[in-house]
């Protein structure tokens, strides 16, 4: 199953699997700015499935998935909350907008911090040592999660580190495992950083310079819009980062710490979401309206031979010869060459793609600012199931005959 929100402030729950509307929630009165997902469980019943909606008129609601009834609402906000963030481990979860907020599964609020800026934090992840990364503006910062002193259930939320290495705005935030998170900002800065110890450990701002990426075809541009440059999301393996950025899609090795393909182009306008798949696959989805899968496939490349003076260096038995390869082949193990190849395009939307899910085998579910979601399916899967379950009606009505 799967939840949508929109700009009506309606919560739509859905089948992923046939497309079907389970349950309309309706308590909200301005649009959704944030949605998660939220399970309890206790000894003594059995796990619930509960989804924490945040809208623009100031409220948090607490939503039953199985019944779609409205649980418990959430109130008492001084600006809208902009992300909802749940620590499963912690049993707690937590809010951010002007402040940063700390709530119990009864949805008592157990602490929060001082009005940070009028800007607000517009993103959060989760950090090992019970702690949280929070985009604030430029501004990244730390906070910890410490139980009270008093030996009750409650915690205090302390800010240790403010890490201001951005330029501008941070709008992107991906953990990539236990120990390393990435940021990417509004001008083309990406920053991977230790999640121990919040130190920069590398960083990339130069995705729009050709001569970096010489692989790339060049583009003629009098002006160099910040919107082009924008990292809008990121997503990541344990071996890369994906970034969107501005109109392309990057792909950044953490252990070489550089791009290892590009595409610059890959949408008409700017990216707006991508999901890593298996197989070496990515999706995108644009403000254009479209809705793509690439490939990151490796270059297949011959070592450049160089040219040599004699008739013996030409024929390949000079020394210098044997080296220069022996060298090239060694630099080619060492570097493989990647690039992106356009593998399939969902044609459907009128307007901008705003974000999808990934269902496996089950599809992929898109959202647009065209009102429309729609469910994809793998066609040639689709047909053979078709034909399977054919082939078993014919052999139970018996009028398939096996020779």
């Amino acid at each position: 199953r799967f939840a949508s929100a929109g700009d009506d402030g309606i919560i739509f729950l859905w089948n992923a699997q046939t497309g079907e509307k389970l349950f309309e929630l309706r308590g909200h009165t301005h649009k959704i700015t944030a949605i998660a997902p939220f399970s309890l469980s206790d000894a003594s019943e059995e796990k619930k499935h509960l989804i924490l909606t945040a809208s623009a008129d100031r409220t948090v609601i607490v939503w039953d998935c199985t019944s779609g009834r409205q649980v418990q609402k959430v109130s008492c906000f001084h600006s809208t909350v902009k992300c909802l963030t749940v620590l499963q481990r912690l049993d707690v979860w937590l809010s951010g907008g002007s402040d940063l907020c700390v709530w119990n599964r009864k949805l008592d609020l157990l602490c929060k911090t001082s009005h940070l800026t009028d800007a607000g934090v517009s993103a959060l992840i989760e950090l090992p040592k019970n702690c949280v990364a929070a985009a604030v503006g430029k501004e990244l910062i730390i906070f910890r999660l410490i139980t009270s002193n008093d030996g009750s259930e409650g915690w205090n939320v302390l800010e240790v580190k403010r890490l201001v290495d951005h330029q501008d705005n941070i709008l992107s935030l991906v953990s990539v495992n236990d120990f390393t998170f990435v940021t990417g900002s509004h001008v083309g800065e990406l920053i991977v950083w230790d999640a121990l110890d919040w130190t920069k450990q590398a960083s990339e701002c130069s995705f729009w310079d050709s001569s970096v990426h010489p692989d790339a075809q060049p583009e003629i541009k009098l002006s160099q819009s910040p919107n082009e440059t924008s990292v809008q999301h990121l997503t990541s393996d344990e071996e890369c980062v994906f970034a969107a950025v501005g109109k392309g899609i990057y792909v950044y090795n953490l252990q070489m710490k550089r791009v290892i393909a590009c595409q610059r182009t890959a949408h008409e306008s700017s990216v707006l979401h991508i999901e890593k798949l298996p197989n070496r696959q990515l999706i995108s989805c644009s403000e254009d309206g479209s809705v793509r899968i690439w490939e990151l496939r490796e270059k297949q490349q011959l070592p450049a031979e160089p040219v040599a003076t004699g008739f013996f260096n030409i024929w390949g038995f000079g020394r210098a010869n044997k080296q220069a390869n022996q060298a090239a082949k060694k630099m080619q193990e060492n570097t493989p060459v990647y690039f992106l190849e356009l593998v399939g395009d969902l044609i459907g939307h009128s307007s901008a793609v705003q974000m999808f899910l990934y269902f496996g085998e089950l599809g992929l579910a898109t959202c647009s600012a065209d009102h429309l979601i729609i469910l994809w399916k793998d066609g040639e899967r689709e047909s053979r199931l078709r034909s399977l379950t054919l082939f078993q009606k014919l052999a139970q009505n018996g009028d398939l005959q096996l020779k």
